[in-house]
């Protein structure tokens, strides 16, 4: 059996995952909030927004996370089109269960089947980024605390999604954030927890010495996880300052009252005659 460690950096990386997880959550529970006290178009895109969000904040957190993971006698590596496929997996089921919210006509089943299907989207991300670690070995897991896993994962998405219809002030959504990314965190130590790593031969050369990453696939953490974790992160980031900078629907309504015009609300320009239309004219 090899040995584990989740503190390969110390302190610094739950530390940094768990602030990722509350980011994610805030912007898409902002997000979820806009996109109920609009209609049409509008409603779609802020949804959409709000799936992107949660998706790559969870994401995020989990490979931040996994800076920290190691395993005594191997080095390890991530497959990509896997670890892509958990972020995609991510974004796509979280968009499935803001959307059963946003659209659905019973509210209390609509939170049920949402928070079901984006616990269940968040856990299958974190097991898909999982299996597309390489080592010198593989993984086992424990079964009962795989399950104990993915129902937490459950409850944080159905406590998120119902945050989400249920809070309007700023303070309140902080908090709600701070208890989702805690939940996330919660899941996804929780999944780490059933690991059990073992360890296979690895050939070495003449001289008894190979390197620790002979005979392995994928990209290492440095050379593909973290660019990407960076760029998802600066998604985040701007995503953030597009809502905070955005008009809740009182705002508009304050605008409206006092004679202003929101952008979205300024008439188009008259489009210019044609020449046709001014010998027609004549």
């Amino acid at each position: 059996m090899g040995t584990t460690s989740h503190l390969g950096s110390g302190w610094l990386t739950p530390a940094l995952s768990y602030v990722v997880a509350c980011a994610g959550a805030a912007t898409g529970l902002r997000c979820t909030l806009r996109g109920l006290d609009r209609t049409g178009a509008a409603r779609r895109n802020w949804l959409l927004t709000a799936a992107a969000a949660i998706g790559c904040g969870v994401w995020t957190m989990h490979f931040v996370a996994m800076f920290g993971f190691a395993v005594d006698g191997t080095e390890l590596r991530y497959s990509v089109p896997l670890t892509v496929l958990g972020l995609l997996v991510a974004v796509a089921v979280t968009g499935l269960g803001v959307f059963a919210v946003g659209y659905g006509r019973h509210r209390g089943l609509a939170l049920l089947t949402g928070g079901l299907v984006t616990g269940l989207g968040i856990a299958s991300m974190h097991y898909v980024g999982m299996a597309a670690l390489r080592m010198h070995g593989g993984l086992r897991y424990d079964p009962g605390t795989v399950a104990l896993s993915v129902l937490i994962a459950v409850g944080a998405a159905t406590g998120g999604l119902w945050a989400a219809v249920t809070i309007r002030s700023v303070a309140a959504a902080t908090a709600a954030s701070l208890v989702m990314g805690l939940a996330v965190s919660c899941m996804h130590y929780t999944g780490m927890a059933a690991v059990h790593a073992y360890l296979e031969p690895v050939r070495t050369g003449p001289d008894g010495v190979g390197p620790d990453g002979a005979g392995l696939d994928g990209a290492g953490p440095m050379e593909f996880v973290f660019p990407l974790a960076v760029g998802i992160g600066s998604f985040l980031f701007i995503t953030a300052a597009f809502v905070a900078l955005s008009p809740t629907t009182r705002d508009r309504a304050v605008r409206r009252e006092a004679g202003e015009l929101t952008i979205e609300e300024f008439p188009a320009a008259p489009a210019r005659p044609t020449p046709d239309q001014h010998h027609r004219a004549a």
